[in-house]
């Protein structure tokens, strides 16, 4: 029997996942962290993973006590059978079909089955994530559909009952960052903005008002959108 009070959160170091990660330690007794290196140019967002951990626990003691093992998955297969904008040394642009160079066809698929594998072992019957299909990048694996669809052949095909949530799926990025004020006020805000990578290019060295990173990829131009009108509200 899956536990009812033990998640796991897909946390990749970025502003999103940080958030769900927020969101989730609020709610569940037991919170473990999952991430992935698939071979991704950005891979200095895992670098700071540990970093956005060790300060929610610092910030709030009962964070401290709810927050579990952090586990780091060798996806590397997917970064060398992939040929995007975020796996190869390639320019980030519109492909012919409509999509962005920088989607990585199964990725999400791939990351919420081997969470679903994982909690399995873990006893976690809740498996977050950050999608959203309401100010993103135009991902088919983000959209609402998918991750329904998901849900039951998961459950089908592990004859298990997991829930799989997407606190972020109807939120813009200003209001992302309007609900990590609601959880961790100003502190969990702050923390967000200076310490998680949203970056496709792996900038760390230019620190903007909503950030690192270069200021021109897709990630950079919404986190950039969405703190203005943070911000300005």
């Amino acid at each position: 029997m899956l536990s009812d009070d033990t998640a796991i959160v897909l946390f990749s170091g970025g502003q999103d996942s940080a958030t769900c990660l927020a969101w989730a330690l609020d709610r569940f007794a037991h919170v473990e962290t999952l991430g992935f290196a698939y071979g991704q140019r950005h891979a200095i967002e895992l670098e700071c993973r540990d970093t956005l951990r060790d300060a929610m626990m610092r910030q709030n003691p009962q964070w401290r006590e709810r927050l579990g093992p952090d586990h780091t998955l060798d996806l590397s297969v997917l970064g060398r059978i992939s040929e995007t904008a975020l796996t190869r040394e390639a320019a980030i642009e519109m492909n012919e079909n409509g999509l962005p160079s920088t989607f990585v066809p199964g990725r999400n698929l791939l990351f919420l089955s081997f969470a679903a594998t994982l909690g399995v072992r873990r006893n976690a019957r809740h498996i977050v994530t950050g999608v959203c299909e309401t100010d993103y990048s135009g991902y088919p694996d983000c959209r609402d559909d998918t991750i329904k669809a998901l849900q039951v052949a998961l459950n089908l095909g592990m004859e298990t009952r997991f829930v799989l949530h997407t606190p972020l799926m109807w939120l813009d990025k200003a209001e992302t960052w309007r609900l990590a004020e609601r959880i961790g006020g100003d502190g969990l805000v702050a923390l967000i903005n200076r310490e998680s990578h949203s970056c496709y290019m792996g900038d760390r060295a230019h620190l903007h008002d909503w950030g690192y990173g270069c200021g021109t990829c897709p990630a950079c131009e919404l986190r950039a959108k969405g703190w203005a009108s943070y911000v300005s509200a």
